[in-house]
């Protein structure tokens, strides 16, 4: 490979000029207050998104385990919903009526773990990417 004789002489040419070391420092320590101020800002974000992460799982359980309750609390001949129109269609919904819940319950549950994994996995890539700063 040959060197580029221009290249060369244009970065030979250039000689950096520091003649004011108080004015560096200032602008250096200035610079690594606003990245201090940032790795904090993110260690607060994840904080909250921990807590945020613990109350949605709290509230979760305590909404799943109430529906559950319910949903199995009522008699098995009655129906969880009923319509004051009768189509066929309709009548099937009524007399499925605990399989559909159940089966929306389930997708819902499924969701929201997915959901959480989902949060849980970006927490700690952002911790991760955190601690490279």
């Amino acid at each position: 490979m040959t060197k580029d004789k221009s290249l060369e002489e244009l970065f030979q040419s250039q000689k950096p000029h520091f003649d004011d070391s108080d004015a560096f420092m200032a602008s250096l320590t200035k610079r690594l207050d606003a990245v201090e101020y940032v790795k904090q800002y993110q260690e607060v974000t994840i904080r909250r998104y921990k807590m945020a992460m613990i109350m949605a799982f709290v509230v979760g359980i305590i909404s799943g385990a109430i529906t559950i309750a319910w949903v199995i609390s009522t008699p098995m001949d009655v129906p969880l919903f009923t319509f004051q129109v009768q189509t066929d269609f309709l009548l099937w919904m009524v007399e499925n009526s605990r399989i559909i819940v159940s089966a929306l319950l389930s997708l819902l549950m499924t969701a929201g773990i997915i959901s959480i994994i989902s949060n849980v996995q970006e927490i700690m890539y952002m911790r991760v990417r955190l601690e490279n700063i």
